[in-house]
């Protein structure tokens, strides 16, 4: 299958659930923080499929991101002067 068949399909499962929420809300009731939820997370799918489709309609691939090399090197050590450590305060002063 190509990437346009299995988004098409995709699609199709995605309104098939749309249409089995939109009944369960008919039956349950769409106040409930659970059938709220549940139409939330269909939309959400629904609105990520649609941003698939997008993509693989430009057919450029998504970039990643350029990695960055640290050094293993130890810092300056002039870099920590005047700092405090996390919890215990600046170095003259005693912790609470």
């Amino acid at each position: 299958m190509s990437v346009h068949d299995d988004l098409t399909s995709v699609q199709r499962c995605l309104e098939d659930l749309n249409r089995s929420v939109s009944r369960l809300e008919q039956q349950l009731g769409g106040g409930g923080l659970e059938m709220r939820r549940v139409r939330a997370d269909a939309d959400h799918l629904r609105e990520s499929v649609a941003l698939l489709r997008e993509a693989a309609s430009t057919g450029a691939p998504s970039k990643r991101p350029e990695l960055v090399t640290i050094s293993d090197d130890p810092y300056d050590i002039n870099l920590w002067t005047d700092t405090d450590d996390e919890g215990l305060g600046a170095r003259d002063r005693h912790a609470p």
